[in-house]
């Protein structure tokens, strides 16, 4: 059986996203769930804001999810199973796309029943640094009448995909073309979400959240 990451670059290629069932283990899906819950409940999260550096504010009305970041020094070995998954699509996506992504950077993100993200994009304004937007959904047993639908406006067409947060699927697009938003769930939603950048150095980038 192909790597899916081949299939993800391709698509990429041809449309800009994709959304990939099973780029991780069902096993991992559930152990990054039990340590995202574990550092929620241990007060490790805190509220998502909107915009980067001076720009940066907590809007709980456009935003509502909690954020937890990870930092390369203090992984676990899921977590660092989950980024050498990663890692190989970075690897992947330069070689075939010639994107010249640099790093990756990522944080849990926990949305609790009802809450929401307004529609927005993910590259700032004055900022080109992240290129290739990430979502991998770490919900199990994830139904239709759930909701939570990643709801991804697709330029130049009137009708959005809505994408269910199934645990293990991968949605990947690229950041400056595709505004996105997520809808209200009945219950917890869980995710890795991360950024492939480009090098800072060349692009000013800054942390946001």
């Amino acid at each position: 059986m192909s790597d899916p990451i081949d299939r993800i670059v391709t698509e990429l290629a041809e449309r800009g996203w994709h959304a990939c069932d099973g780029f991780v283990s069902d096993m991992l899906v559930e152990t990054l769930a039990q340590e995202a819950r574990r550092q929620w409940s241990g007060g490790a999260f805190h509220t998502a804001g909107v915009g980067s550096g001076a720009r940066h504010r907590r809007e709980e009305q456009v935003r509502g999810d909690e954020v937890l970041w990870l930092d390369a020094d203090g992984t676990t070995g899921a977590q660092r199973a989950c980024l050498a998954r990663f890692e190989a699509l970075r690897l992947a996506a330069n070689r075939e796309l010639q994107l010249g992504l640099f790093d990756f950077e990522c944080h849990f993100a926990r949305y609790g029943t009802g809450a929401a993200y307004s529609r927005h994009l993910d590259q700032f304004a004055g900022d080109e640094s992240r290129v290739l937007s990430c979502v991998l959904y770490l919900n199990e047993g994830w139904q239709p009448a759930d909701g939570g639908q990643l709801r991804l406006h697709l330029p130049d067409k009137g009708t959005p995909a809505e994408i269910l947060p199934i645990g293990g699927r991968l949605v990947s697009f690229f950041s400056a073309r595709f505004e996105h938003e997520v809808l209200s769930a009945r219950r917890e939603r869980l995710s890795l979400t991360g950024w492939f950048r480009r090098r800072p150095e060349r692009f000013g980038a800054q942390r946001g959240v």
